[in-house]
């Protein structure tokens, strides 16, 4: 009982006691709680399963969260910008997600497949701080996803984006 207790415990605060997208299980990650998000990697395999995810905060990339492997692409944030929509899909892990921001751009990395969802905040003007989950063996089984107000005191980089990022609003 006390085993559960503790476990119920982590849970919460880990995840935020957010709705978890996916299935889950596994092992859980969350990034900062407040994070002023400026970029996103994201692994997905040759089967289309998104193996990992990564979050910019400010200058500093977080841990990687998830399985090894796959092919990275990196969504890098204009100053200013912000994420304030996810949609995804999932079956047993997540296959699919578009990354959209609030100046119209948008990544999408994986191949949809499955369940669908779409989550963006709760109320106007809020962003993404912060993601958290679950993940296995073979890739991210669960996300969940944190709203909050973006930071007053921005911190952004003016150093070139590496040559995987990409601008979603170019069709070429």
């Amino acid at each position: 009982m006390l085993l559960w207790l503790a476990f119920t415990l982590l849970w919460s605060t880990t995840c935020w006691a957010q709705q978890m997208y996916g299935q889950g299980g596994g092992k859980y990650f969350s990034t900062s709680r407040n994070c002023e998000i400026t970029g996103i990697r994201v692994a997905v395999d040759l089967l289309g399963l998104v193996k990992s995810i990564q979050v910019r905060c400010g200058v500093s990339w977080s841990t990687v969260f998830g399985a090894p492997g796959g092919t990275t692409q990196e969504f890098i944030l204009q100053p200013g910008e912000h994420i304030q929509m996810i949609y995804g899909s999932y079956r047993v892990f997540i296959r699919f997600l578009i990354i959209a921001t609030d100046q119209g751009r948008y990544a999408m990395f994986g191949r949809e497949s499955g369940n669908t969802f779409i989550v963006f905040p709760d109320k106007d003007g809020k962003v993404l701080t912060g993601i958290c989950g679950q993940h296995k063996l073979l890739g991210l089984s669960g996300l969940c996803f944190q709203w909050d107000y973006p930071l007053e005191d921005e911190e952004w980089t003016t150093e070139q984006p590496t040559n995987c990022t990409r601008d979603m609003t170019d069709s070429s």
